[in-house]
């Protein structure tokens, strides 16, 4: 006697095959809405300045907007860094940030990014 071979639903593999599609995409097409702009003012204090704006290319509201600046030494490590609260930056808008970054005089680059935000409707009043 033999006996029959068990075989998986049909779903299962449709199923496994979109899983495996919701988690790999999203990691491999990960895009900002965001474009940066900005100065670096190493000037005579102890710090370094970092000013500039946030650009909102979405088609929603970005709210609780915060930006980073690494401080990054010549072989791209980073050795300071400072973030900077930005608020609210409407959709095709943009927002201004300062930020301060202590024992960064002798930084070899930064690199500026927005490390957090949510999209959302702006209240206006």
């Amino acid at each position: 006697m033999t006996r029959p071979r068990h075989r998986p639903p049909s779903w299962l593999s449709v199923f496994l095959t979109l899983t495996i599609a919701l988690v790999v995409l999203p990691a491999a097409a990960q895009t900002t809405p965001f474009r940066i702009t900005h100065t670096v003012d190493k000037g005579t204090q102890a710090q370094v300045t970092i000013t500039g704006r946030v650009f909102n290319d979405a088609r929603a509201d970005a709210v609780d907007v915060y930006v980073t600046a690494e401080a990054l030494d010549t072989t791209g490590k980073i050795v300071a860094s400072g973030v900077s609260y930005v608020g609210t930056v409407n959709a095709g808008t943009s927002g201004a940030f300062v930020i301060k970054v202590f024992a960064a005089r002798n930084a070899a680059n930064f690199r500026v990014l927005v490390t957090g935000f949510r999209f959302g409707f702006a209240i206006q009043s």
